[in-house]
């Protein structure tokens, strides 16, 4: 029996600390659907806790957090790519982990292949104003850029009402459509990603 696919989250809020937030809660939703289809979900890394360095290598030298982070991501199947929304766009932390990744385009192996090649990546994206399509656009179009493969569905977000302060996490009940897409983008992803662990991309 083929070993199950593995996924992990980063969680691109601006706080360094441990309280958890809105962006947590909607990777956690994800994590849910895709527990329930066999995906082995990793814990979120909050990347603002670690010491990840302006840059657009792989290592930006003595101190940078970076290269054990993306070690961790590279190793799972599926990428769950958790950002809040600010002033309308990806926050400067999910901006900071997309420039790293720049590296990818000169880290083929001799088919061309990136080290994201044959990986699926989908998002998180939480806020409490409109957005989440602007910046799915932006955070796809870059993963796809540097290798990562996007499946049908692959967002699941929400957005408040403008004007107002009601954070996702603070929600008495979760939205029927937020269920409805998580499951989806959780299906979509697992099945492309199982098509591509068995079938990779040939260079």
């Amino acid at each position: 029996m083929p070993a199950p696919l593995t996924a992990t989250a980063i969680n691109c809020s601006l706080s360094a600390g441990s309280r958890a937030s809105s962006t947590d809660a909607m990777i956690a939703v994800l994590a849910e659907h895709f527990t329930a289809l066999g995906v082995k979900v990793a814990d979120p890394i909050r990347v603002a806790a670690h010491n990840v360095k302006w840059g657009v290598t792989s290592n930006e030298g003595p101190g940078d957090d970076w290269p054990k982070i993306r070690e961790r991501i590279l190793a799972a199947d599926i990428l769950i790519f958790g950002t809040p929304i600010w002033m309308g766009q990806a926050s400067s932390v999910a901006k900071l982990v997309l420039e790293r990744m720049d590296a990818f385009l000169g880290e083929t192996d001799d088919a061309g292949r990136m080290p994201s090649s044959s990986k699926v990546a989908v998002a998180a994206i939480v806020g409490n104003e409109d957005g989440a399509h602007n910046v799915s656009s932006q955070i796809f179009q870059a993963l796809n850029d540097v290798g990562w493969t996007i499946p049908a569905v692959a967002a699941c977000y929400w957005v408040g009402e403008a004007m107002h302060h009601v954070d996702f996490q603070d929600l008495e009940h979760r939205p029927r459509k937020v269920t409805e897409t998580a499951k989806m983008v959780a299906a979509n992803a697992t099945h492309l990603a199982w098509l591509l662990k068995q079938a990779p991309y040939p260079g």
